[in-house]
């Protein structure tokens, strides 16, 4: 085959889900699976991949996804446990008691404390926090929606943990050949993932500190009174100290600790900064701006959330004290098992599941559950009904809740991860030809040439917006990003920090996350309006990346392992 014909191949399974996903709207659940069908096809026929190494790879993505779901579930446990226990309730009093300034409270509890659920849990899980509590505080639905939207980019590299660099990158680079690469440049996966961790907190860094100027002037634009961007902008000082409250403790993290916490440190340091100064005036204008009155709303701002978010005022007060601390219990033991200084770590990993040679193939399978954030969350789900004193039906609840939308996503994903994998290990063939994502490399290497850094986060941004998540885009791509980065002769750690970055500026259009946040606040059927606001700080952040990205690349030339 021509390298043209093996890129329109290669490409053919992620143009369909585009296809189905966009232009069709078929549900995910309808094209995911005949997205997988057509990637094994393809690698039966035209790469020449035998049966067992199609099987093996989709018995691989299985184990990821086993992975991903326990880190979902664990996220919606605590929440919905949370909600049940009264929690949920106090921690939005005690946003209301900073400032009624809506403006002020976007920046706390959309920007900072969004990003830190989103370093603590991630999966879209941001929005479902914030943006029911956004509707119960006098937020307009619509408005709570797309504010949640945006939450959803600077910290979504290092959400959940870190699991998209973790699982994510770091599983999509882990080709054949790429581990051979490494061996032979004698670097480490861990050096490698280090490498593209940095890069990524940096960019993230210097473009999404403008982030919460961006959330404010856009609800004073589309949800204000006098439809201006000005009012928005006459809170810049404090806007942009936000901003810098939670890129400097994210990027420092990134450096000192890796992947797993700039995002959850980030997001606390910043919420503890700015609240701690909010609530003594510091840069807070005089003037107080807020949403015209109720009356006046149109009708597509509203939802019947705000009748429904009173329901657990009756279990009696809650400190907000009380509220927090599973939040911070779960930092707290995610930090103990992260730490490379102490043994907990490598304890917890100590129980691993693995199936080595899958049907007799070079393909080996392996998770560690107890290691995974998800069982970590469900630890903090027990503690937490002890703790706020929650009697067994109310926690059989928050579990059946869980449950519910966990099969979901689970059907989904069943059929998304295995196709990734399948892509990724289809240069395991007879024919000689290499892997998907190389041969797509091969021909964007030859076309584009060194103006791929501009590219590189539009591709990562097309992977979350088909696919919903930062995690599978880089799954996806990740293979990708690095061979074209090979061919050109650019740092391939850099490249793959765009596709990270991209990819996370991608979950704002995400219409599996629009869909899923519409929903939490009773409005589900506007996706469209939301999209078309939140598609301007995506364009911001692209453009922005792809600069960052050229001038690294061909000005300050940055090195980088491989």
């Amino acid at each position: 085959m021509s390298s043209g014909i093996s890129a329109v191949l290669a490409a053919l399974p992620i143009l369909l889900a585009g296809a189905l996903l966009v232009g069709f709207r078929t549900p995910a659940r309808i094209a995911m699976p005949l997205v997988y069908l057509t990637a094994a096809a393809i690698a039966l026929i035209f790469w020449d991949m035998s049966w067992a190494n199609v099987a093996a790879s989709s018995v691989e993505g299985l184990f990821t996804t086993f992975d991903l779901l326990l880190i979902i579930f664990g996220a919606l446990f605590l929440l919905n446990t949370l909600e049940r226990s009264g929690g949920v309730s106090a921690i939005r009093r005690s946003f209301n008691s900073i400032s009624d300034d809506r403006r002020v409270q976007v920046v706390i509890l959309a920007w900072l404390f969004g990003s830190f659920i989103e370093g603590a849990s991630g999966f879209g899980t941001p929005a479902a926090v914030a943006a029911p509590l956004m509707v119960a505080m006098g937020f307009p639905a619509a408005g709570a929606v797309m504010l949640g939207m945006m939450i959803q980019s600077t910290p979504v590299t290092f959400g959940a943990v870190g699991t998209p660099v973790l699982v994510g990158i770091q599983e999509g680079v882990a080709s054949p050949e790429f581990l051979t690469m490494l061996t032979a440049s004698g670097v480490t996966m861990s050096q490698y993932v280090d490498a593209v961790t940095i890069r990524a907190a940096v960019i993230h860094g210097i473009t999404g500190t403008l982030m919460p100027t961006l959330m404010v002037v856009m609800m004073t634009r589309f949800f204000g009174s006098n439809r201006s961007w000005t009012e928005g902008l006459s809170i810049l000082p404090f806007t942009i100290f936000g901003g810098i409250a939670f890129t400097i403790p994210y990027v420092l993290t990134a450096w000192l600790l890796g992947p797993e916490f700039p995002s959850l440190v980030g997001g606390l340091v910043g919420l503890a900064i700015v609240s701690f100064t909010a609530r003594r005036g510091f840069l807070v204008p005089k003037d107080k701006w807020d949403f015209p009155h109720r009356t006046k709303w149109p009708s597509d701002w509203n939802s019947d959330l705000a009748t429904k978010s009173n329901e657990v005022e009756d279990k009696g007060y809650m400190s907000p004290a009380k509220a927090w601390a599973p939040y911070l219990i779960l930092a707290f033991f995610l930090i103990l098992s992260r730490l490379p200084s102490l043994p907990i770590g490598m304890v917890l990993k100590s129980w691993r599941l693995e199936w080595s040679e899958i049907f007799g193939t070079s393909i080996t399978a392996a998770t560690t559950p107890l290691y995974l954030p998800g069982t970590i969350m469900i630890v903090v789900v027990v503690i937490t009904a002890i703790m706020h004193r929650m009697n067994t039906s109310s926690l059989r609840a928050a579990f059946v809740d869980s449950s519910k939308i966990l099969a979901g996503a689970g059907f989904v994903l069943v059929f998304t991860v295995p196709m990734v994998k399948v892509y990724i290990n289809s240069g395991i063939n007879d024919s000689g030809f290499a892997s998907m994502p190389l041969a797509m490399a091969d021909w964007v290497a030859a076309t584009v040439g060194h103006v791929w850094p501009l590219f590189a986060g539009i591709t990562g941004a097309l992977g979350a917006f088909i696919a919903g998540s930062n995690t599978v885009s880089n799954l996806m791509f990740a293979a990708f990003q690095h061979e074209v980065a090979v061919r050109l002769t650019i740092s391939s750690a850099m490249v793959v920090a765009l596709q990270a970055v991209g990819a996370a500026a991608g979950n704002m259009i995400a219409i599996h996350n629009v869909v899923a946040a519409s929903a939490t606040v009773g409005l589900l059927g506007k996706e469209g309006a939301t999209l078309r606001k939140t598609i301007l700080p995506t364009v911001y952040y692209l453009l922005m990346v792809g600069l960052i990205g050229m001038i690294a690349v061909s000005i300050l030339k940055i090195p980088g392992p491989l």
